[in-house]
């Protein structure tokens, strides 16, 4: 290519209108070289949604998305925000609410199939919508859903159709929530794509938000998933995704534990059962995670021996990437049915009705938390 000709290349995606570059693949904006002789010029985004039907992800800070949101309060909108529910805090959006001002907000919750078959629906939909109202978040809609097993898609669109009326649909989400794949679905039952793109560019905004036309002249707008740090689906390499994040229904693990015990999730964290009567715990994790069982005053000298070994993953060579562990100490009260939380990682349901003093160790910046049992 000639230098007069690179310095005619269009700098802007003609479909959605963000700033091309070639250089970095897993960034928005990004074309191949090869693509700059195509018409019209577009990312690969934008490509993979014209010729595929396929929205592919892509992602930006938390401050970056909450200043895409800052005008959907001011227009006539139906939000989907999904989330995910083995990671149900960590990929809940808190704040939400101030942005979308009236417009309803439709909650998607993937990975239902994690759970057993026998959970009650409509307790879990009724834990979900407390812990929305204590972040501030008023949804019009709970829909369970698998993106995994395309389950509860039908019931979703049969929200959205209910709700849009004249709006458009703006499609929220943490990163690694499935929120492609409903975007996907959301394409294939509301829009004719085949039709639309290939005759007209579809308009979009700035950044990596993209405006999906719908055959009514409205909207669905995807906009870009949001990294939450605290998430160990954001610290691990991506060779230890699959140890942390399940991809079959979970088997809870039930161990009966005296004060004075500990377990190692591999090498990713450790729950000591620091004080209280002889109960059982339930550990809600991914079935690929070892789980390893030790005296407290034991588990320090087992860590520093065994990290990356036989507590893994992470493996050695991975293993100091992770920011040091940071210990978090909790009172669990009499009779309560109270879960330690660890985002991205899974959680520990507390059995015994006799309280307990309790510990977590998890690489600091990783979102800890205790809530009532999901379960």
């Amino acid at each position: 290519m000639t230098e007069q000709s690179e310095t005619q290349r269009p700098v802007h995606c003609s479909g959605c209108g963000i700033k091309l570059q070639a250089g970095h693949r897993d960034q928005p904006g990004f074309i191949p070289e090869v693509a700059y002789e195509r018409d019209p010029v577009i990312c690969q985004r934008c490509f993979r949604i014209k010729n595929y039907n396929e929205a592919s992800s892509v992602s930006v800070n938390q401050d970056e998305f909450l200043r895409l949101l800052s005008s959907v309060g001011e227009k006539n909108a139906l939000v989907i925000h999904i989330v995910d529910l083995f990671d149900f805090e960590g990929s809940l959006i808190s704040g939400l609410q101030r942005f979308v001002g009236n417009n309803p907000v439709i909650l998607a919750v993937n990975k239902c199939d994690l759970l057993p078959k026998v959970t009650n629906w409509n307790k879990l939909r009724n834990w979900m919508q407390q812990r929305c109202k204590e972040h501030g978040l008023r949804t019009a809609e709970i829909v369970l859903c698998s993106a995994k097993r395309n389950q509860g898609f039908d019931h979703l669109l049969e929200a959205v159709t209910s709700l849009r009326g004249q709006r458009d649909v703006y499609v929220v989400g943490a990163t690694n929530v499935g929120k492609s794949t409903l975007i996907n679905r959301l394409i294939s039952d509301y829009s004719d794509l085949e039709q639309e793109l290939t005759t007209s560019r579809y308009p979009g905004t700035t950044l990596d938000t993209v405006r999906i036309p719908l055959d009514d002249g409205h909207y669905i707008i995807d906009t870009p998933g949001i990294v939450y740090p605290w998430r160990y689906s954001e610290l691990v390499e991506r060779q230890d995704l699959e140890a942390v994040m399940p991809s079959n229904p979970l088997k809870p693990a039930v161990y009966q534990l005296n004060e004075g015990q500990t377990l190692f999730f591999g090498g990713l964290g450790r729950f000591d059962f620091v004080q209280g009567e002889r109960q059982s715990f339930t550990c809600f994790v991914s079935g690929t995670l070892k789980i390893h069982r030790t005296k407290l005053e034991r588990a320090d000298s087992l860590y520093a021996e065994h990290r990356g070994e036989m507590l893994s993953p992470p493996g050695t060579d991975r293993m100091d990437k992770l920011p040091q562990w940071q210990r978090h100490e909790f009172r669990v009260s009499r009779g309560s049915q109270t879960d330690l939380f660890i985002s991205g990682l899974g959680w520990i349901k507390v059995n015994g009705t006799e309280g307990a003093v309790l510990a977590i160790h998890v690489p600091r910046g990783v979102k800890v938390l205790t809530r009532p049992s999901l379960i």
